[in-house]
């Protein structure tokens, strides 16, 4: 190995070492990137009407803001309400799964060494899990506040962040730069777009039947339900569990309609749904969104979860642009 070759090793370690120490504020800087191009999208077409673009920012954010105290006028009350039932019935959910257990002799030696299981000398440590529970989130409200704050920076002038990017790439690529980040923002762009309406239509669909079923805490159940589709594979199915374990306080019929719903619309919503709203941007595969989740959930944690599709989706528009076309398909 000549000196250049180590040269050139030296440094590509140290890189890896240096991103490896700035892990949190590269997801940050992504975080933000993301918000910034959900706020780019309708901000694009408020500006096909004139408008220039720092006055279509405050528009989109006063919309945001209006539209954000009035949901949390119709639904945080009955929210709180369901919050405060669901911490009732906690404890009754527990000793029906009790009986449960307590009714099926296969169980039961289960239930015999619960108590062991959850000594004293286990429950003592949780309270500075709580405190840790508690700084990880004020550390976590302090990054979203972050990320908000370099998003709104962001797409006030995109084209000189843009341009900047540009600039650091070599000549040669400047042009293959400029069309991977036009794919990339189009890409990123309708996979927002089509994930947000995917969510609303879940949130609605499961309130409406929940409703329907007058299972226990519907609104909140949808919520959860909603907001978790953003995280395919892992969510929904952790979202069923909220409905279900409400529905059999009620009845185990009840607990089998709740299923037969819950399975209706996650089917609806990953063959139907999300493909047509998606069919024009990237079509992510099963297996990699559940590999990149549980890889970047194992390094990062919860963000790591959250922002694990988007990510995909980026590298996944620069692989087939950079990798497959200008390496792979030219290979002799």
């Amino acid at each position: 190995m000549n000196a250049r070759n180590l040269l050139i090793l030296l440094t590509l370690v140290v890189l890896t070492l240096l991103i490896w120490e700035l892990r949190w504020v590269l997801l940050v800087l992504f975080g933000a990137v993301v918000l910034a191009v959900a706020l780019d999208v309708p901000i694009q077409k408020l500006q096909r009407f004139g408008l220039p673009r720092p006055v279509a920012l405050a528009v989109v954010l006063l919309l945001l803001v209006l539209g954000g105290s009035l949901v949390l006028q119709l639904l945080v009350p009955e929210l709180f309400v369901q919050v405060q039932e669901l911490g009732a019935l906690v404890p009754s959910v527990v000793s029906k799964l009790k009986s449960i257990v307590a009714n099926d002799p296969r169980l039961q030696s289960f239930e015999q060494r619960l108590p062991t299981q959850f000594s004293w000398d286990r429950i003592q440590p949780l309270g500075s899990q709580i405190l840790g529970v508690a700084g990880g989130a004020a550390n976590g409200l302090v990054q979203l506040l972050l990320m908000s704050l370099l998003a709104v920076l962001m797409v006030l002038d995109p084209g000189s962040h843009r341009r900047m990017l540009i600039a650091a790439t070599p000549r040669p690529g400047r042009a293959m730069m400029k069309r991977v980040l036009d794919q990339c923002r189009t890409a990123l762009g309708g996979w927002l777009a089509g994930m947000t309406l995917s969510a609303t239509s879940v949130f609605l669909l499961t309130w409406l039947g929940l409703t329907l079923l007058k299972a226990p805490l519907a609104l909140l159940s949808a919520l959860v339900c909603g907001l978790l589709t953003f995280v395919p594979t892992i969510g929904p199915t952790a979202a069923t569990l909220l409905p279900l374990s409400m529905a059999l306080l009620v009845s185990p019929g009840l607990m089998l309609q709740v299923l037969l719903l819950r399975l209706v619309l996650q089917n609806l919503e990953a063959f139907v749904l999300t493909p047509i709203l998606l069919r024009r941007t990237v079509n992510l595969l099963p297996t990699v969104a559940l590999m990149a989740q549980l890889s970047l959930g194992a390094l990062l944690g919860l963000p790591g979860v959250l922002l694990a599709l988007p990510l995909v989706v980026v590298l996944q528009v620069g692989m087939e642009l950079v990798v497959v076309r200008q390496i792979m398909d030219r290979w002799t």
